[in-house]
């Protein structure tokens, strides 16, 4: 297995309880099962997740909504293997009923604090992590040995029928079938970011590239200067939070009456100038609870994304998208009428006949839904909730600033408080609807990918408040949507500017604050470009990898499934939501992870049972 972070322990898991339960397997376990894991960083956290990074950085969920276990929602052909949430897990611990030795004084106490609702350290999540991983290793059957390779594929080869796996300290490993789960990785730079790093070279200006934050080199960002920020997700997060409170400063409450925070800074702090397309973030973390039951998937089930993706050849912008954002909205709205009837003049079931006969981004819809609510307020325009700012122009920097405070705190309400349990409905209903998407061969593209991400995997609901303070300090400054940024070589230097307001910044430093783009052709894994190139051709190199619906094992040149390749995460063209998941939601990467576990155990009996392998894959995934 190429990669043990928590997707490759994840698949391992899946692997273990099928073997488990007797039905696949048994002839191969009787001979001897030896499972490699290739990865120089520990099995489980994988190198995201590791313990080694800043105890600043946090997951961006609750702990109540992390967790590596299928449930009795989970809709697979293996056994369900329940076992405990993040936050129950830290409870076992608190009672003493598991073994994991913690030595880091900071972590156990942060253990001994969280509850459902915290939003927990990645170092914490390390500890869950490594714990998942020796409980599966624990219920590995006999005739099962896993080995830990503390190295880097570099080459995937095949001699003989057997793959030859070579790693970048020089040996060789032999196995009869190899599982890509290298999760995210690095790119190269390429394009325009490659462009940028020569000229802040030459110019001896500062220039990073999209990379994993944790990672990243941020010495050469000076304090009291100001820095361009390109991006507004979880990766500028990260950012701002070690170049904040990472350079010594902190947030006390604020002295006023209404709350909030106050930051007070080190000095040491340099002066954040944040864009993007949108020019706002990501939207926080939803906090409140439904009060209506869940709506249930009305416009684009698991059924209908199956008959899409059967059909082959969909336009995903004009025939998926339109169904997901209605089932969106649905979502929505179920709540808000059902949940809130005080806040609506129609019964749910009236508004609910003619919302199905309409396009999502109809003026007819927006009619119908203006005429139902007693608050325009409420109304919910997919069209402005993805631009907020498109077409708004501002008299100057300062009125821009002022209003993104004003939307970042009106956003803040409507994803924590009771009143407004609707957003939570709509983020529901959207989850459950890309959940739809796995397994039915559709191929989700990246503008959607991003869209999905600035909904449902924003940032902790305190990690907005404290951008609040640091613009209210003047720490954090914001540069507007459709953010221009270009290379002065006259001066040596970036040119910022933005339609949401008039003027330019100029400066020597310059972040590109999002995550490497999970494309194999560029990723820093050679084991994973050449798979790019041995499926797609030199001639023509695919940014992900093709995989088989069914079992993702890896489409060869051919067009052809290969009988002893598979590949799950980021970087396939299979949906991707994570490697662990919310609790009770039939996880996509769990269904991804009981189908590759169960065909890699049906090819290791054809294996011990001396079949010829040559026509296998066809013939498994048909």
């Amino acid at each position: 297995m190429l990669g043990a972070g928590p997707r490759g322990v994840g698949w391992l898991e899946r692997f273990a309880e099928n073997l488990r339960a007797g039905e696949l397997g048994q002839g191969a376990a009787r001979s001897g099962i030896r499972i490699v894991l290739i990865d120089p960083y520990r099995p489980g956290p994988g190198r995201l997740w590791r313990y080694d990074q800043s105890p600043l950085l946090k997951l961006n969920s609750l702990a109540a909504d992390v967790t590596m276990f299928t449930d009795a929602s989970s809709t697979i052909e293996g056994p369900i293997a329940p076992g405990p949430s993040l936050a129950e897990w830290a409870e076992r611990w608190r009672a003493g009923s598991l073994e994991v030795q913690i030595d880091d004084p900071a972590v156990r106490a942060e253990l001994e604090q969280l509850g459902p609702a915290s939003f927990p350290t990645r170092r914490l999540q390390s500890f869950y992590l490594e714990w998942f991983h020796r409980r599966t290793l624990a219920r590995l059957p006999a005739g099962v040995e896993v080995e830990w390779h503390r190295s880097t594929a570099v080459s995937v080869a095949e001699d003989g029928g057997r793959q030859l796996v070579g790693l970048a300290d020089g040996e060789t490993v032999r196995a009869d079938a190899v599982l890509y789960a290298l999760g995210h990785n690095e790119s190269a730079l390429a394009g325009e970011h490659e462009l940028l790093d020569v000229f802040a070279r030459e110019h001896g200006a500062y220039y990073l590239a999209p990379a994993f934050t944790a990672d990243a080199d941020l010495e050469g960002l000076p304090a009291g200067q100001d820095v361009i920020v390109r991006g507004m997700g979880l990766a500028a997060i990260d950012l701002v939070v070690l170049l904040t409170q990472g350079r010594g400063g902190r947030f006390e409450p604020a002295a006023e009456a209404s709350g909030g925070l106050r930051y007070v800074p080190s000095g040491r702090e340099p002066l954040l100038h944040l864009g993007s397309r949108r020019g706002v973030p990501y939207h926080s973390k939803v906090t409140s609870r439904l009060v209506a039951p869940r709506a249930e998937l009305r416009f684009f089930t698991r059924d209908i994304a199956a008959e899409l993706g059967a059909r082959g050849n969909v336009d995903f912008a004009a025939e998926v998208w339109p169904l997901i954002a209605k089932e969106a909205l649905h979502g929505y709205y179920h709540e808000l009428f059902l949940g809130h009837p005080e806040r609506v003049r129609l019964p749910w079931d009236s508004f609910l006949v003619r919302f199905a006969e309409l396009d999502p981004w109809s003026d007819e819809l927006r009619e119908h839904v203006a005429s139902a609510l007693v608050d325009p307020a409420d109304a919910l325009d997919l069209t402005v909730f993805d631009r907020p700012l498109a077409g708004l122009s501002f008299a100057d920097a300062g009125e821009l600033q002022r209003h993104l405070i004003d939307y970042i705190v009106d956003d803040l309400h409507r994803r924590t408080a009771a009143e407004h349990s609707e957003t939570l409905g709509f983020f529901t209903s959207l989850l459950f609807a890309f959940f739809a998407i796995g397994g039915s061969g559709l191929e989700v593209p990246p503008w959607f990918k991003a869209f999905f991400s600035y909904v449902a995997s924003g940032p902790p609901v305190h990690r907005l408040e404290e951008l609040l303070a640091l613009a209210e300090a003047g720490v954090v400054r914001f540069l507007g949507a459709e953010l221009e940024v270009r290379a002065d070589a006259s001066a040596g230097t970036f040119r910022a500017s933005s339609p949401s307001a008039p003027g330019e910044l100029v400066s020597r430093h310059l972040v590109d604050a999002w995550l490497p783009e999970d494309a194999a052709h560029a990723s820093e894994n050679p084991a994973l470009r050449d798979a790019v190139r041995a499926s797609s051709g030199e001639e023509s190199v695919a940014a992900l990898l093709a995989v088989h619906p069914e079992d993702s094992r890896l489409i060869g040149p051919d067009g052809e499934p290969q009988p002893a390749r598979f590949a799950i995460g980021p970087f396939t063209t299979a949906p991707n939501a994570g490697a662990f998941a919310r609790p009770a939601t039939d996880a996509m990467s769990f269904r991804e992870n009981d189908r590759v576990a169960r065909a890699v155990l049906r090819l290791l009996d054809q294996i011990s049972a001396g079949s010829d392998l040559r026509g296998l894959a066809r013939r498994e995934v048909e």
